[in-house]
């Protein structure tokens, strides 16, 4: 029996492995159109800068390895081209020519290439990608060889981490968004910290605007962007998303849909005899519905697994053939000394997906406050209006991956908003606090439930202002540094007393009740319920409140001297 995997990356590797464990006696061969196999891409982006100082770390293992422990055939620069599906078999080109390879099952997991921005000058040799080791040795290159200026051209994830390593290596980076914020798979109030952080490490951003034109200059380049700004560049990466190959597919009549490959619940195609894994797949979210491909490590791998047991089953061998489970694309990025993660759905997704849904913020510490080095974590949660978790987003400096990984878990195991209060997790003054901000968003979720607690949110201010009083509970002193223009300020340890002041201000007007992260604004509206008076919190405060806001905040916000 023979197995033919093309694409040596990722579901392709993990594939073939676990074929062999299946069956020992099949013959399972690897197309991998590259010189390299099984590469660690996703830290490309730390060799250029330097942080992976040996260009051997990035390639995990090598064909004569991989034939050495798992008798594994693997053939690098031997690219498919086509596909017979009535011979079963496909077309293999390598330096000596073309070969019909036969096939018992086929894996396709071709992955995918970089777009290819239709401007001129995207071909000058200044510009490169940052998908191959043959990319990343360039720009390594060029900084060691004295680049001093570069432009990064698409704020997604690997878009960013290219530029933070460029800033780090000492370069002056430019980093180039065409979407109204860098990093898009967040929400405007977990991005904006990063947006900080980014401008902290040098790198100049360049967002809602897109490149125009590379020009050649007398050293370098210059890159005119779609408002005539020009940024002079030794080095330009593009990063402007990934598109799946599907060239290879469609030959054979597989089906695409969105750019990539349809498949069931266990990898196959239409096409009998025919499977296929990661980033050209699409794959259903699990929150939203929604098709598209998740292009991201953890579900390749995993999906790779998963096919190899179904192949395995369908050809008599013993095992379970689990389907695949809908991705949560559970992720996360470092920006300088800042973590972000996310997993299951943010706000865009939500609000296209029609789905009704709560916001839940928390601004918790890392761990305990007394001892040294806590710092503060934002987090965010969407549940729907029976409790369900939708989705969930987080940044600060530590803490963050552990906490967005919980709630992945939840999500996947169907707990509700206030199982989490009951999670049991870790404690102890260095790494966490007896009530932990997972369990804090649970807490929350229930006051919310149970209608305890009423929220206002900061996309709501423009309507607050037009039609309740805006209260300000923090301190005078605090509500001179930064406040909502015409709020009244009354600090929530004075509130019961000046009750009557409340309720001549708001002349029967809801109240929007806030303070600097959300704690003192809770006590206040439970207060005010308490006096008859409608009010909401809000949520996340005017932590939240200015990032959400970000560089527009000095133009809707009264900053003092």
């Amino acid at each position: 029996m023979r197995i033919v995997v093309v694409g040596g990356v990722g579901g392709g590797m993990s594939c073939a492995a676990r074929m062999r464990r299946h069956m020992e006696d099949a013959e399972v061969i690897v197309l991998e159109k590259d010189p390299d196999v099984s590469v660690a891409t996703c830290g490309l982006p730390y060799f250029v800068g330097g942080e992976i100082e040996e260009e051997s770390a990035l390639t995990v293992q090598t064909p004569a390895k991989l034939k050495a422990w798992l008798n594994l055939d693997v053939r690098t620069n031997h690219e498919a081209i086509r596909i017979d599906v009535e011979r079963r078999a496909v077309l293999v080109k390598n330096e000596r020519g073309e070969e019909w390879l036969e096939y018992d099952a086929l894996v396709l997991s071709p992955g995918g290439e970089a777009v290819r921005l239709p401007i001129p000058g995207i071909d000058r040799p200044e510009v490169r990608t940052l998908r191959s080791i043959e990319d990343a040795r360039f720009l390594k290159a060029a900084v060691n060889g004295g680049a001093k200026r570069a432009v990064v051209i698409g704020a997604g994830f690997i878009g960013v981490e290219a530029a933070e390593n460029l800033a780090e290596a000492g370069l002056e980076v430019a980093l180039v968004e065409g979407a109204p914020h860098i990093l898009m798979p967040f929400d405007q109030e977990i991005v904006h910290p990063l947006r900080v952080e980014m401008r902290r490490l040098g790198v100049t951003l360049h967002e809602g605007v897109s490149v125009a034109a590379i020009h050649e200059a007398e050293h370098g380049v210059i890159v005119e962007l779609t408002d005539g700004t020009q940024i002079p560049a030794d080095i330009v990466v593009s990063s402007a998303g990934v598109r799946a190959n599907t060239e290879l597919a469609e030959s054979a009549g597989i089906e695409c849909e969105n750019g990539a490959f349809n498949v069931d619940h266990h990898g196959r195609t239409n096409i009998p005899g025919i499977w296929a894994i990661g980033d050209a797949v699409n794959s259903v979210h699990a929150v939203t519905g929604s098709v598209r491909p998740v292009q991201l490590a953890g579900p390749a791998n995993r999906g790779g697994r998963l096919a190899a047991d179904d192949i395995a089953a369908s050809f008599g061998a013993t095992g379970n053939a689990r389907p695949m489970p809908q991705p949560l694309a559970t992720a996360i990025v470092r920006v300088g000394k800042l973590m972000a993660a996310t997993t299951g759905a943010n706000r865009s997704m939500l609000d296209s997906a029609g789905i009704d849904y709560r916001a839940l913020h928390v601004m918790a510490n890392n761990h305990v406050g007394y001892f040294p080095g806590a710092v503060q974590m934002f987090l965010v949660l969407y549940v729907d209006l029976n409790g369900e978790l939708l989705g969930a987003q987080g940044v600060g400096e530590d803490g963050i991956d552990r906490r967005i990984d919980v709630i992945a878990t939840a999500m996947r195991g169907g707990l509700t908003v206030e199982d989490l209060m009951d999670l049991d997790l870790c404690y102890a003054p260095p790494f966490g606090a007896a009530k932990d901000a997972v369990n804090l968003l649970g807490m929350v979720g229930e006051n919310v439930a149970q209608g305890f607690l009423d929220l206002w949110y900061p996309w709501q201010l423009e309507d607050m202002q037009e039609n309740a009083l805006i209260l300000d509970v923090r301190t005078p002193a605090e509500a001179e540094q930064v406040h909502i223009e015409g709020a009244l300020v009354i600090p929530h340890t004075e509130l019961r007393e000046r009750m009557e002041e409340v309720r001549e201000a708001a002349q029967g007007r809801f109240v929007a009740v806030h303070c600097r992260s959300g704690m003192r604004s809770y006590l206040s509206h439970r207060m005010l319920k308490a006096a008859g008076i409608p009010s909401a919190s809000l949520s996340a405060g005017m932590l939240g409140l200015e990032a959400y806001l970000g560089d527009s905040a000095p133009e809707v916000l009264v900053y003092g001297d």
